[in-house]
């Protein structure tokens, strides 16, 4: 049996997110042959064009470490719309120079949460235009929008809601199939 490695990009920096919980919580719902690690990206500096042919250490280690994941699990806020803009940019640093990205063929899914009933809808929506340009196949259904509201999470930082739960847990069980399937 082999191991996914799967890196979980929150696009939240908050350090009490939702999202970030969300991550968590889903990780727990997941098959026990998948490893998840969260890069990090507030520590990313902005995209520059000029800095392509000598990128910082810490873009070279998120590069590296996209690089070596199996799958990408995107949990995500809305801001204004669309993507956070911290999640942008650390799709560009790691799409960048032209033709040496390293998102290419990594199976995706996204999940959004937030407190709007929205849940996050368009920031998926954007997230897909990105991860489609990108070339990172990504999982289109089951979607997940979720607005969380007090009580979401127990104290342990589960799912409270069994319904809610059971739709994570087979919503889990659609995006592992799908890094099975597609995971290079």
């Amino acid at each position: 049996m082999s191991d996914y490695r799967i890196a979980v990009i929150v696009g939240s920096l908050r350090r009490d997110s939702i999202n970030r919980r969300l991550a968590h919580a889903l990780a727990r719902l997941a098959p026990a042959d998948f490893r998840f690690h969260t890069p990090r990206l507030d520590n990313l500096p902005f995209y520059n064009q000029d800095d392509d042919a000598s990128p910082s250490d810490v873009v070279t280690a998120f590069r590296a470490d996209i690089a070596g994941s199996q799958g990408l699990l995107f949990v995500t806020p809305e801001y204004n719309r669309s993507l956070p803009g911290v999640l942008k940019n650390a799709l560009d640093i790691a799409s960048r120079p032209y033709g040496k990205g390293v998102w290419a063929g990594k199976p995706a899914g996204i999940v959004s949460a937030s407190v709007g009933a929205g849940g996050g809808a368009m920031a998926q929506q954007h997230l897909r235009n990105v991860l489609a340009f990108l070339d990172a196949p990504t999982l289109a259904q089951p979607e997940a929008f979720l607005q969380v509201r007090d009580g979401f999470f127990t104290e342990a930082g589960d799912i409270a809601n069994a319904d809610t739960r059971q739709f994570l847990e087979n919503w889990m069980t659609r995006y592992s199939a799908w890094v099975r399937k597609h995971a290079p």
